[in-house]
């Protein structure tokens, strides 16, 4: 019995490989999110929190979820972009007790800006087919357990 249990936590090769392979795709992107953003004078916090704005606004117990972060951080994050004319605070019409952050006009062009210099995503797959870019959705949301057909 012991033997299965050491057995059932073994790694085979392939799998370690892979996992190594994600890892590396991760840091990667992470380390060219941060150089973009710093060219921007952002901080990488602060410009995922501007891309999450950019998409829609979002309440900030919302972002801290997102970003997976303390409220307190996010309301830092949000002063400092707001300093800068990036987001602004408006209340929640379906709530006003509530307040949204939103990337104001210059804050969504500053976040396509930054999506538009990373090219480490963008260049890779664009030598993969469009099929084995939906493979690779596919398997993606599936390891993430999340509906392939989305």
């Amino acid at each position: 019995m012991a033997s299965q249990k050491t057995t059932a936590r073994s790694i085979d090769p392939l799998t370690l490989e892979v996992v190594e392979l994600i890892g590396t795709v991760v840091a990667r992107y992470y380390e060219e999110y941060e150089e973009a953003a710093a060219e921007h004078a952002l901080t990488g916090a602060q410009a995922r929190l501007l891309s999450l704005l950019s998409l829609e606004p979002l309440p900030m117990r919302r972002l801290a979820q997102k970003l997976k972060c303390e409220p307190s951080n996010v309301t830092g994050i949000v002063d400092r972009l707001e300093a800068r004319g990036l987001v602004e605070r408006r209340p929640d019409p379906s709530d006003r007790r509530v307040k949204l952050a939103a990337a104001t006009q210059e804050g969504r062009q500053l976040a396509r800006s930054l999506r538009d210099s990373l090219d480490f995503a963008r260049e890779p797959l664009a030598g993969l087919s469009r099929e084995e870019r939906l493979a690779l959705r596919g398997l993606l949301l599936r390891m993430l357990g999340a509906d392939a057909g989305a």
